[in-house]
């Protein structure tokens, strides 16, 4: 599968003494540095494959973009030889849109992305102030406090007409990990799905780093040109945290499906947004800390 996951020799140790040396599959991992006009304006950890979501997804998830239509070019940056051959356009709602969303055939590696904006969009603010790390396990590593990440979305949700029934809700967790296919074989990345009010998944993206496999769906959505993401569910293989739940907001998705818990911080985000949050979906039961009203039939007090 070639970057997105790498072969390493083992020892293997059994409870009864017996050694073993074998091949394992690990999940690739590697950085890609995302430039906005040649200024570099973050560093992320992420296992290489659909890197033009990743970055638009980042970008709609910092309130940098509100739509792929903000961004006119996404190039991978190669070396000085190999800049000349660019081939393809990345995305059909791309080439639609007019976009020239291109790749390079780059001689080295695919690590480094540059980012031109629309004219009409603000630029961020690329200032040591602003810049950050993002390492595979925080999307919020770097930043100075909690009101700094706390952004205000473009969509509201609260008023989203989504409805969910219980059975659809406790199914979504058994599809999810079902279309796993690289957690299959290393067992070592989170994933997020798009799905619809029947718990069908429109889209599913695996990462070493939970946010990245966030922002990967949410790329997608804005590729295809389907921001805001209406009557549609965030469905993600670990817990809720707030910069998960700020994403969804941001994406303009009115309900959040985690296996896991959520934190404090998360449910406090949903609450005020008035997006539903669901968390502990597994062994035939869920929890539902907020937006419970989205729930057809639920018997949880959620307190909204």
């Amino acid at each position: 599968m070639g970057r997105v996951t790498a072969r390493r020799r083992v020892l293997r140790i059994s409870v009864d003494g017996e050694r073993a040396v074998r091949p394992d599959s690990l999940a690739g991992e590697e950085p890609l540095e995302l430039r906005v006009g040649g200024k570099a304006l973050t560093v992320t950890m992420r296992t290489p494959g659909h890197d033009i979501d990743l970055v638009l997804g980042f970008l709609v998830g910092e309130g940098i973009i509100g739509s792929g239509s903000d961004v006119t070019a996404i190039r991978y940056c190669a070396s000085a030889a190999s800049a000349a051959s660019a081939v393809g356009v990345v995305g059909s709602a791309a080439d639609r849109q007019g976009q020239d969303v291109q790749t390079y055939n780059e001689v080295q590696t695919y690590n480094v992305v540059d980012i031109t904006l629309a004219p009409s969009v603000p630029r961020p603010d690329v200032s040591i102030e602003r810049a950050f790390y993002t390492s595979s396990s925080c999307g919020l590593c770097g930043k100075t406090s909690i009101d700094g990440v706390r952004l205000r979305s473009r969509y509201e949700v609260d008023a989203d007409p989504l409805v969910l029934r219980p059975d659809v809700v406790l199914a979504l967790p058994d599809r999810l990990r079902l279309a796993q296919k690289v957690f299959a074989t290393t067992g070592g990345l989170h994933a997020a799905a798009i799905a619809d009010a029947d718990g069908n998944l429109l889209v599913v993206r695996e990462d070493v780093g939970r946010h990245n496999a966030v922002d990967k769906v949410v790329g997608w959505a804005a590729r295809e040109g389907q921001l805001p993401l209406r009557e549609r569910v965030l469905v993600v293989s670990g817990r809720a945290s707030f910069e998960l739940t700020q994403k969804a907001l941001l994406a303009g998705i009115p309900a959040l499906v985690a296996v896991s818990a959520p934190s404090s911080l998360a449910a406090d985000l949903a609450q005020d947004a008035g997006m539903t949050l669901v968390g502990f979906v597994r062994g035939g039961s869920m929890n539902v800390y907020t937006g419970a009203h989205r729930i057809a039939d639920a018997l949880v007090n959620s307190g909204s």
